[in-house]
């Protein structure tokens, strides 16, 4: 005999039936993310963070982006610049790996596209060939190594000079100085590519962090440049300037993309502010059941206190380069941006 039971029956069950996406010609993004909303599994994660994320790019909310993974290289740099340009980025966290390709682009570099595996090789000899041609490969995008010299000399000549004379300075310092130095060059030379994210990021006062700066070249170039001058960098001293942020914001809100490091330095500030996160949105491909930071839910991040226990929050995940742009493309139309 078969139990039957009505919806009132149901406690844990609320008719909202699935509905199918219209997808029509002349569509504008926000449509596009609203008819997500009918959809299941990824389709309403990324609705749910574009109403969100809509949310947050209100003047009364501060927000913290974490920018992790090889967004600039796969060229996500424009969108960074135009956030922090438009006052929708009160602090960003990133690699240093970012700064350094986004420098590159900014002096008159380069990134192209390749080939994971080029025809008729296999993988180890496209890359060993791609050695002998002096060509880096971040998955399908090439950099020629020639523009890590320049990137160097850049450094040497713009930047590392003037920081010198300050003895030991925070790393927001230095990305300060690189911010100035790539916005002169990049008009002095009248660079075709625009100054990027640094550039824009020191005309607007917005301060970058970069905890695992060592971690890259430009962490390289200035542990090489410390070895012969009286310049330093100061670990800690970054700490107060980002905790004093979140302490002082009325309402705040993190978007992450990606993991790692700036994941973690984001949500880790508001353990030491009275208050935690009402907004977050996290775009990543890392899953959850590791147990690794990155994948980590922002429900698991809730139980820290990092996120208020009424917080709104989403996770999507899915390759950031694809998702981020949706993000962004659909939560400023509905702004009226």
């Amino acid at each position: 005999m078969t139990d039957e039971h009505t919806d009132s029956d149901r406690e844990t069950f609320a008719h909202d039936p699935i509905g199918h996406a219209e997808v029509r010609a002349g569509m504008t993004v926000e449509e596009l993310t609203a008819e997500y909303g009918d959809g299941g599994i990824g389709a309403s994660a990324l609705h749910e963070a574009v109403d969100i994320y809509s949310e947050m790019l209100d003047d009364d909310v501060t927000n913290f982006l974490g920018l992790a993974g090889a967004m600039v290289p796969a060229g996500m740099r424009r969108i960074v610049a135009d956030l922090i340009r438009d006052g929708h980025v009160d602090a960003l966290v990133t690699t240093g790996a970012n700064l350094t390709h986004d420098t590159i682009e900014a002096i008159g570099g380069k990134h192209h596209h390749g080939d994971v595996v080029a025809e008729d090789t296999t993988p180890r000899e496209h890359d060993e060939q791609l050695r002998d041609e002096g060509v880096d490969r971040i998955y399908n995008v090439y950099l020629p190594q020639e523009f890590f010299t320049t990137f160097e000399k850049h450094l040497r000549a713009e930047v590392f000079p003037d920081l010198e004379d300050e003895g030991s300075v925070s790393i927001q310092r230095l990305t300060e100085e690189l911010g100035r130095a790539n916005t002169e060059v990049n008009e002095r030379e009248d660079i075709k590519e625009g100054p990027g994210i640094a550039a824009a990021a020191y005309e607007h006062d917005v301060p970058i962090y970069c905890p695992a700066v060592q971690d890259s070249v430009l962490g390289l170039q200035a542990w090489m440049y410390s070895q012969t001058s009286e310049f330093m960098l100061d670990a800690l001293a970054d700490m107060t300037q980002i905790t004093d942020i979140a302490y002082e914001a009325e309402q705040a809100g993190a978007l992450v993309v990606g993991g790692g490091v700036p994941k973690n330095f984001v949500l880790q500030t508001m353990l030491v502010s009275p208050d935690a996160y009402d907004y977050a949105v996290q775009l990543t491909m890392d899953p959850p059941q590791t147990g690794g930071l990155s994948g980590a839910t922002l429900d698991e991040a809730r139980s820290w206190g990092k996120l208020e226990k009424a917080a709104r929050n989403a996770s999507v995940y899915a390759d950031a380069t694809i998702t981020f742009p949706l993000l962004v493309a659909a939560a400023r139309e509905r702004i009226g941006e």
